[in-house]
């Protein structure tokens, strides 16, 4: 929607049918993301791929921003805040890294296998985990609405047995491990 000079776009969670959250956005930012389908007339601004901030800066921002909308999400439906465990996270880039740069999105990876192997690999110690991935959205607040509306990907985010989390991303390609911790 447009409100004078910026525009809003509205999230839904599908599953309440309660508006999720809200995002403001002037029209270089439009233009840049695109968060909506184009039907457009005259020039269109054209975004250099340096200036979508793919480097690492970018992508560590995201990361933490996940983490902070994660833990905003949890205690919305009354669910624990998860505290950031750094081997998970290395075990999460890693995972957003190989599926970049072997183009294939999935949960197993043919080099890293499962999350379990990827997991024991990283020296993380666990007694329950789950993994969310997704490719392509345009930064860490789509991402984390689109996990919202997913059946599966919402059960991992708002699981209530998990207590630490990892997220790693790496050229668009986003992932979240989700750790119960290994109590002795």
């Amino acid at each position: 929607m447009k409100m004078g000079d910026i525009f809003v776009q509205l999230y839904i969670d599908k599953y309440t049918g309660t508006l999720s959250s809200v995002r403001f956005l002037d029209t270089e930012t439009l233009l840049k993301l695109r968060p909506y389908e184009l039907v457009y007339f005259g020039e269109l601004q054209q975004v250099e791929p340096e200036e979508m901030g793919q480097d690492e800066k970018v992508e560590d921002a995201n990361e933490l921003q996940i983490f902070d909308i994660t833990n905003i999400m949890r205690i919305r439906f009354g669910l624990n805040e998860l505290k950031w465990d750094e081997k998970t996270a290395n075990v999460a880039y890693g995972h957003s890294k190989d599926m970049a740069e072997t183009d294939v999105f999935s949960h197993t990876s043919e080099k890293f296998g499962e999350l379990s192997d990827r997991l024991k690999a990283g020296e993380v110690f666990y007694q329950v985990a789950g993994e969310n991935i997704a490719a392509n959205y345009t930064d860490a607040p789509a991402v984390m609405e689109g996990w919202l509306n997913s059946k599966g990907h919402r059960e991992s985010l708002l699981n209530e047995e998990f207590t630490h989390i990892g997220v790693g991303v790496y050229k668009k390609h986003y992932t979240q491990n989700f750790i119960q911790e290994w109590e002795e």
